[in-house]
């Protein structure tokens, strides 16, 4: 698509955001680039590339021909500036609190969550020294009272998984900006279709792309979506 694509309609956007067809084959299907790893022009490319100084591909863990259109389309959905693609939504939820939270920071989260992200952040973070506070979403000014000097990141849920809990984002986005926290939404059950949290005031978005996105139960993945409302 053209660099102007997110003027295009929600389902011109799913068919085509991120790509544009090979010049050379004119494949309108995005290419499975089967590959562990690239050619470099020369060894100043090479390091440019290892060095961040340089866009490009280096290695298929870190960036992929064929997961970038996927990255692209999902950020276009979203709204957002950019997104990265990971093995699973827990894996992309793990990545994106890990980047923000360290041995002795803390979380504060609405309490109608996924059960994998439940033991994650009851279990798990608590043995690497990261504390998460639960908290009622149905009472958003508890997420307030929450807050410690510590806090990292504020968590929810755009429909809480299972019970459809809905996310407070008016109050939510209101109090982390009051205290330069990022929100942190996991949008899986909503999709961008139904719900864009960046317009809500949240600043990142994963999802399990194993659920509607993919759709057919036979796919798994994850994505984070990076708003790019927020100074880092």
């Amino acid at each position: 698509m053209s660099e102007n694509e997110r003027q295009f309609g929600f389902t011109t956007r799913q068919l085509h955001a991120g790509y544009s067809p090979d010049p050379t084959t004119h494949s309108r299907a995005v290419p499975i680039y089967q590959t562990t790893s690239y050619q470099f022009n020369n060894t100043e490319h090479a390091a440019n590339l290892f060095a961040l100084q340089e866009f490009g591909n280096i290695y298929t863990r870190i960036m992929n021909p064929t997961t970038d259109v996927l990255e692209q389309r999902l950020a276009a959905l979203e709204g957002g500036v950019g997104a990265l693609g990971s093995s699973s939504g827990h894996g992309a939820q793990t990545m994106a609190i890990l980047t923000l939270c360290g041995a002795g920071d803390h979380i504060v989260s609405s309490s109608r969550l996924y059960g994998g992200t439940y033991n994650q952040f009851n279990y798990t973070f608590p043995r690497i020294g990261i504390e998460v506070t639960l908290v009622d979403p149905r009472e958003p000014a508890a997420f307030a009272q929450a807050i410690k000097p510590n806090t990292k990141i504020i968590y929810g849920e755009t429909l809480g998984n299972p019970d459809i809990t809905v996310f407070p984002f008016d109050e939510v986005s209101d109090i982390a900006k009051a205290h330069n926290i990022p929100l942190m939404i996991d949008s899986t059950f909503a999709t961008p279709y139904l719900c864009r949290p960046f317009e809500w005031g949240a600043n990142i978005v994963t999802h399990s792309t194993t659920k509607f996105i993919s759709g057919n139960g036979t796919t798994i993945g994850g994505v984070i979506v990076d708003g790019g409302n927020f100074d880092w």
